[in-house]
């Protein structure tokens, strides 16, 4: 009797006393650096969010920055620890993509690239999203990937109701949305968060109620804005907030969008949009594996081998090291920092660089240092081997050539604009490479000096760095992100022409000979251009039907098969000399990194989740 009635006094009190409210603070798109009112706008809002008497907290839902640069970070962080109220956020794109510290710095001054906490019956779960260095579709690292996983795991069998945020939002503009939708799932998720878009936005994630939020900056108006959140009786509203400015005070206007929280069942649910497709591999089913791997990481450069052994980097901070016969690991090499830099290979030593600031140079048989470097600055750029001598650039202005055997520095050029991504190219005289302060560099390969330099006179975005430029027949060519191919003279960076014509963003190769230049179009197009006409005359070209790509990974060619890497996963090979399309194999749902072919038969292939793969075509 005891029981019962107590039951029905918990059910009277329930009536009463409606369920906890819960309002907080959903801010997005700051982007610190991108404008010279960026960084005033996030100002006022924190000022505004201060005032406020009844909000819990706050989530800050990526593009904290406008270039991830340590400055930009540094200034956010200053601004956002003068909240009164608990905090969260994590990184978006452009916290990422232009990173000159790789994506380190973001942590280390935030103490966090994700979050999980409880408030009121509510648990919050938000990670950021890519792409991490390499400009292709937005991506989860597969870090995240799994740690959603992980975090999902824990609410098997129970009925919390989930809120979940991310940068980008959960559909095919995300290269992996479908497994955080797959995950999430699994849970009592109810409503999702997101960025990026920079408008308000209701939306809808595969039968997740959805809402994208407006970008705190102020773009043509006086003032910015962010939105406030209310969950109420398991109704979720938003409202658009307009900070105080001076005398003016701020304002909340009426609720734009509401949202019913309730339990979906959507484990009792089948999918409901449809996951890529790999009926490609059916198409041309000579292109087998001879092994696959799946790193536990994101795998940002390019992967190399020697008869024995493949290498690759990845974003845990490791060099790996795996038979060529079946893919099993020799050998890892942990550094401290992210690792997006493509190793160098010669003889029985390896050079890779790491976002730690170090330099490594390793016996290739065991994964022993045999020297390193300490540069004090992270580093995203590549090296070459050049004989006896490693030329690299770095994070801090600065490009270096060191002895390969020591590694004792040979010179060292101290004026780099901007910070080096790419690899540089090498000729008896000089030591070519581009950077994202707009310029290309000519440096005396003996000395260091700049021979001379070359700008397109554009923005950072549309600067020589991604890319590798192409040298061939005493001229370098360049794809700059401006959709340009330029032609310079190697002795003197004469242009000798220019042309937007063929349309690539940032990828290009060169045919075996030389005599032909390989431009990526933007969309499903190889184009081959003349490597030695004064214009820009196209030789040919094929239609791969790759459609709308982006991604920066060069064309590289072995014995006249071109490998043509894209941002969806799918790597094309052109027969050279045919002129058509030899075949293709999808991987993964993610960009392909730059490639290493074994033969015209066989290339390794690695993408940015963390696939690795020997591929094999059979005539």
């Amino acid at each position: 009797m005891f029981r019962l009635a107590a039951f029905f006094l918990l059910n009277v009190i329930c009536i009463i006393c409606p369920a906890q409210t819960i309002r907080f603070a959903f801010v997005t798109d700051t982007h610190v650096g991108a404008t010279a009112t960026a960084a005033e706008d996030l100002q006022r809002t924190v000022s505004d969010i201060n005032a406020l008497p009844d909000l819990d907290f706050v989530v800050i839902t990526g593009d904290i920055t406008d270039f991830g640069t340590e400055q930009e970070l540094n200034q956010a962080k200053q601004i956002l620890d003068k909240l009164t109220r608990k905090w969260y956020l994590f990184p978006g794109n452009h916290d990422t993509k232009w990173s000159e510290n790789g994506c380190n710095r973001f942590r280390q001054v935030f103490g966090a690239e994700r979050f999980v906490f409880d408030y009121g019956k509510y648990r919050f779960i938000g990670c950021g999203s890519g792409p991490n260095m390499r400009m292709s579709p937005g991506l989860v690292s597969r870090e995240d990937v799994l740690w959603l996983r992980s975090e999902t795991d824990k609410l098997a069998g129970t009925d919390r109701p989930v809120i979940f945020m991310n940068h980008y939002p959960l559909d095919d503009a995300l290269a992996n949305w479908y497994l955080l939708i797959d995950d999430l799932k699994k849970t009592n998720v109810q409503a999702a968060l997101c960025g990026h878009g920079h408008a308000n936005k209701a939306m809808d994630f595969e039968g997740i109620p959805a809402t994208m939020g407006r970008s705190n900056l102020r773009a043509k108006d006086a003032v910015g804005g962010y939105n406030l959140v209310t969950i109420q009786n398991d109704t979720m509203t938003f409202a658009v907030r307009t900070p105080a400015v001076g005398e003016q005070p701020g304002q909340t206007a009426a609720p734009w969008r509401t949202i019913a929280l309730q339990n979906h069942r959507f484990g009792q649910k089948p999918a409901t949009a449809p996951r890529p497709s790999y009926q490609i591999n059916e198409q041309y089913s000579r292109v087998r594996p001879v092994w696959v791997k799946q790193d536990s990481s994101d795998i940002g450069a390019g992967i190399i081998a020697d008869k024995e052994m493949a290498f690759y980097p990845n974003t845990r901070g490791e060099l790996v090291a795996l038979s060529l016969t079946d893919g099993s690991v020799r050998w890892r090499f942990m550094t401290g920092g992210k690792v997006y830099s493509t190793p160098a290979l010669h003889k029985n030593s390896i050079v890779v660089a790491s976002t730690d600031g170090t330099i490594y140079c390793l016996d290739k048989r065991n994964g022993k240092a045999i020297w390193t470097v300490r540069t004090g600055q992270p580093i995203v750029a590549s090296p070459r081997i050049d004989g006896q001598t490693v030329y690299i650039g770095s994070s801090e202005g600065k490009f270096r050539a060191l002895a390969l055997r020591t590694g004792a520095e040979r010179w060292t050029f101290n004026g780099v604009e901007g910070f080096v991504e790419s690899v540089p190219v090498v000729d008896k005289k000089r030591v070519y490479v581009g950077s994202w302060g707009s310029t290309l560099y000519a440096l005396n390969r003996k000395s260091g000096q700049p021979a001379w330099t070359w700008t397109n006179k554009k923005g950072r975005n549309f600067s020589p760095a991604a890319g590798i430029p192409v040298l061939t027949h005493g001229r370098i060519f360049l794809q700059t992100p401006d959709r340009t191919l330029t032609a310079l003279d190697a002795e003197t960076g004469r242009e000798v022409w220019k042309s937007s014509e063929h349309k690539g963003f940032e990828s290009s190769g060169l045919s075996d000979d030389g005599s032909l230049v390989f431009i990526k179009c933007m969309t499903d197009t190889l184009w081959a251009i003349s490597a030695r006409s004064e214009t820009p005359k196209p030789a040919w070209f094929v239609n791969c039907g790759y459609g709308y790509e982006i991604s920066p990974s060069p064309v590289t060619v072995r014995n006249g098969m071109a490998f043509i890497p894209t941002d969806d996963g799918v790597l094309y090979a052109v027969d050279e000399r045919k002129q058509q399309l030899a075949w293709a194999h999808k991987l993964s749902n993610a960009m392909v990194n730059r490639v290493y072919p074994l033969s015209q038969y066989e290339v390794l292939m690695t993408t940015m989740d963390g696939k690795v793969t020997r591929l094999r075509y059979t005539p």
